[in-house]
């Protein structure tokens, strides 16, 4: 997870860009004189709505597969062994 620390000028001044970011998962902290004052970060709910589009595609991929086998050759394509 990327942090990011800004001052209150900056965070106002580049406030859409630094939504950006915390879109792409990044919590952004805001200070102050160097002080942190605030903390800007994803919505939980937004968190749990991609992982259950997660879930919901792995069922469905589960769905369409006959074997444990099959599953199992999924999982391991790609690994370096």
């Amino acid at each position: 997870m990327k942090t990011i620390k800004v001052g209150a000028f900056e965070a106002k001044t580049h406030l859409s860009q630094l939504l950006d970011e915390v879109e792409k998962g990044a919590v952004v902290t805001i200070t102050r004189r160097g002080k942190p004052v605030a903390v800007i970060r994803q919505d939980d709910s937004a968190s749990r709505e991609v992982a259950l589009e997660a879930v919901r595609g792995l069922r469905t991929l589960c769905a369409q597969r006959t074997s444990v086998a099959e599953i199992a050759a999924l999982r391991d394509e790609g690994r370096e062994r």
